[in-house]
Order: structure tokens, then sequence, then C-alpha cells
């Protein structure tokens, strides 16, 4: 079992006014179904109250107070005061302290934790918290460690490729935050235990083979037997695995340039 360390965050609570009450859903839908499997219990949590845009701060300088751990997402957030009071909670960049100045502007300096449109920012630098529609806020990369890079802005939208490899069109004047987003070492931690899993919200998950054939299209069968069909499939009886399940007509299929895994379907623009 491994942890990652929090020396560097706050031991405060977190600031009142942005914390809203988090209901438990335990994977159901508004109409109670289940729509998403081994989800349930769990510690209660508060929900932060992110601003993903920042846009409503354009241009007044803001001072980082303190970074805080988060429940509800693997990065961590930074607490940020800005020039005429007001708080807010922003995804925290990878190198971030306390006491750092940040600015959300059109055109910024090229520093760590400064957010500004797209065309501003040169090739090759790394972003997070990336825009997808004006006025959206922040969409793309922001788990921990992630990272998308700026490969062009020359054109009338820019490229970004994704942490998976993918090269997307996205608006020019779309905002990013400059840097990576924080808590790099959370892909290295081991769970340990089940424990430790069951209090983050998740349930146990059981092999559809070793079910009976009226649970799951794998079940059956006498003892250690194979799934006894060429493809396997979901629990509704769905192809899974190695099988392309995006719409060929999506709306978006348009921004991709560069799918993350070229095959049959993808598209190459030249």
């Amino acid at each position: 079992m491994s942890v990652v360390d929090r020396g560097a965050l706050a031991k405060k609570p977190s600031e009142k006014r942005l914390l809203a009450k988090l209901t438990k859903k335990a994977g159901r839908n508004n109409s109670g179904r289940l729509t998403c499997r081994h989800r349930g219990g769990g510690e209660k949590r508060n929900y932060r109250l992110i601003d993903f845009d920042q846009t409503a701060k354009l241009g007044v300088p803001g001072r980082i107070v303190s970074l805080e751990y988060d429940p509800n997402r693997s990065a961590w957030i930074a607490l940020v005061v800005y020039a005429d009071g007001d708080k807010r909670y922003h995804l925290a960049a990878h190198g971030m302290k306390a006491d750092d100045k940040i600015l959300t502007a059109e055109k910024t300096k090229i520093k760590v934790g400064n957010r500004c449109q797209i065309k501003n920012i040169p090739a090759g630098f790394e972003v997070f918290n990336v825009e997808l529609k004006i006025g959206k806020g922040g969409q793309l990369a922001r788990s921990a460690g992630s990272r998308a890079k700026v490969v062009s802005t020359e054109k009338e939208n820019a490229q970004i490729q994704l942490p998976s490899s993918e090269i997307r069109l996205v608006p020019k004047t779309c905002f990013a935050t400059i840097g990576v987003a924080a808590n790099l070492d959370h892909s290295h931690q081991k769970l340990g235990k089940a424990g430790r899993v069951r209090r983050m919200g998740r349930r146990p998950q059981v092999r559809g083979k070793v079910m009976n054939p009226c649970d799951h299209p794998h079940g059956g069968g006498e003892a250690r037997n194979s799934i006894g069909m060429k493809a396997p499939k979901t629990p509704w009886g769905a192809l899974a695995l190695g099988v392309k399940t995006r719409r060929k007509k999506k709306y978006s299929n348009s921004a991709i340039l560069k799918r993350r895994k070229p095959g049959r379907f993808s598209r190459r623009r030249k």
C-alpha cells in the first residue's frame, strides 16, 4: 500500500462559502435506474465549487492562499484571493505554492498557473483545463498530472494534442491554463486493500464467466470453461473489448484531426 505525500497541502478546513451539499447517487440516474454498476457507499463528501472558466475575473490579479485536497477529483485545488477580495477555487498547477500570483487575461505572461487564450500560447507549451466551447469553461486535461500540448495556432482553429495523443481542433479564442495539473504522483499510488476502494464509493466487481447464464452472456458452463463466444459481451449482450463504439456521425467528429487509435474509421486531414 502507498499514499501520496500531502505535506504541501493546507491543514485548515475548506472555505465554507465555496462548499455545496453532495447527495449520493450510487450509480442511479434521475429516475432511479442503475446506469453505472459497482458504485455505492463511501465516505460523505462536500462538493467544492471550482471555477473552471475564470473569465469572470479577466484582468484581475489573484494570489494563491493555499493548496487543498478535493475528494471529488484527483488533482489538487488552489484557493485564490483576488485583488477585489473575492475568493475562488481553481485547479492547481504542478509547481504552484502559497503566495504565488496568477492572472487570467486574453494575453498574459507565459507562466505556470496563468490562463489565457490559446492563440497567445506558443506552440509546444503544455496546458491543462482546456476549453472546448467559448465561454463554457475548461473540459479537457483536468485530472491529476494531465497535460495537453499546443501543436499549432496558425490556421482558423488551434491544434491541441490531448493526453491520449489525439489531435483535436479547438477555437483559438478558447482559454487554457499554462502548466500541468497538480498531483503528479496520483497514478503511482497503490491502494493495497479492498477497504480503501470501498471508502472511495466503489463496490466489488464480479466476472461474468462465474455468473449463471441468466445473469450474464458469459455465464454457465462447467468449472473454468471459456466464455464460449468469439468476442466478449456486456451484461446486456452488446459487443465489448476491441470494438469501436463511437457513432460515425457524431457532431464532434469533424474536430478530430488524428485519433488516438488510427483504424478503419479514423480520419486524417491533409
